[in-house]
């Protein structure tokens, strides 16, 4: 496995599509080195867009976030979230009545809108249940995991209603070296335990590679996939997507894929960046 330095893989592409956390910033702050490679993408003329699963935070929020951190100069329009994708959904497939959700209220306020009621699961009568025109995996937090997913597994036992799954994270980072079941894992379980399949955003599903695709096509008409890089730290999110999608790929190694563990975790996946870098910084 060739370990490359960011800098020459980035000066290849006119557009670079960065994932946020693990590769712009992660438990302890921003990456080392993240503000002066933005910079420098800025003054190389480079367009840069954010495609984060954190469903939880709408744009503009996770730019104060990324500002609070000292990284200032990635507006609310160069940021496409998983929630964002959610929303247009439900606007579009759901008219009215209420979505039961897994997640925090301040994930349901910003998804769960267009006039739907958006109602923790916990607070859910499985024997009155008809209001319930949809379901919605939102957020890592805000649920119990034990009594709240059981609550799901039964509800969806008698509601045949759609499904939404924000974000697809698998795992997500809670130390140097710990991780946690994130939202996607909890919905791979249901689907697996009722035998169904549930309608998923965020990375590696093509709506945000799509959007991050016409965001800069209003800035560059001419844009091309092969301009584009997808930067991620995360195989079966970030590389999968960006290979499916058919944009060059770089696997940086500074926040899921650690540097000891990377080879084999490509080679036994069969997911395969087109590029290793250890981070954004190098």
């Amino acid at each position: 496995m060739e370990i490359q330095s960011f800098t020459e893989v980035a000066a290849r592409y006119k557009v670079i599509f960065f994932d946020s956390y693990g590769v712009l910033r992660n438990h302890r702050g921003l990456i080392p080195g993240a503000v002066e490679c933005v910079a420098r993408l800025r003054e190389d003329g480079k367009h840069i867009r954010v495609l984060t699963n954190n469903a939880a935070r709408s744009s503009r929020a996770a730019s104060r976030r990324l500002a609070h951190y000292g990284l200032n100069s990635i507006p609310p329009e160069e940021i496409i979230t998983s929630g964002a994708t959610t929303r247009q959904f439900l606007e579009q497939k759901i008219r009215s009545g209420k979505v039961a959700y897994l997640g925090t209220p301040a994930a349901a306020a910003y998804i769960i809108g267009a006039g739907l009621e958006a109602v923790p699961v916990a607070e859910v009568n499985i024997a009155d249940a008809a209001d319930i025109k949809a379901i919605a995996f939102l957020d890592d937090e805000g649920y119990d995991m034990n009594t709240d997913v059981n609550i799901v597994i039964n509800l969806l036992r008698h509601c045949r209603v759609p499904v939404v799954v924000a974000n697809t994270d698998l795992l997500y980072p809670v130390a140097a070296n710990e991780v946690a079941l994130a939202t996607g894992s909890v919905a791979r379980l249901a689907e697996y335990v009722l035998g169904r399949q549930f309608v998923k955003f965020g990375k590696p599903a093509m709506q945000m590679f799509q959007l991050g695709l016409d965001s800069v096509s209003r800035e560059m008409s001419n844009v091309n996939l092969s301009d584009i890089l997808m930067v991620g730290d995360t195989l079966h999110t970030d590389i999968l997507g960006g290979n499916s999608f058919g944009i060059d790929t770089a696997l940086v190694l500074s926040g899921n894929t650690q540097k000891e563990s990377a080879e084999n975790e490509i080679i036994s996946s069969g997911i395969f960046p087109d590029y290793v870098c250890l981070s954004i910084g190098e």
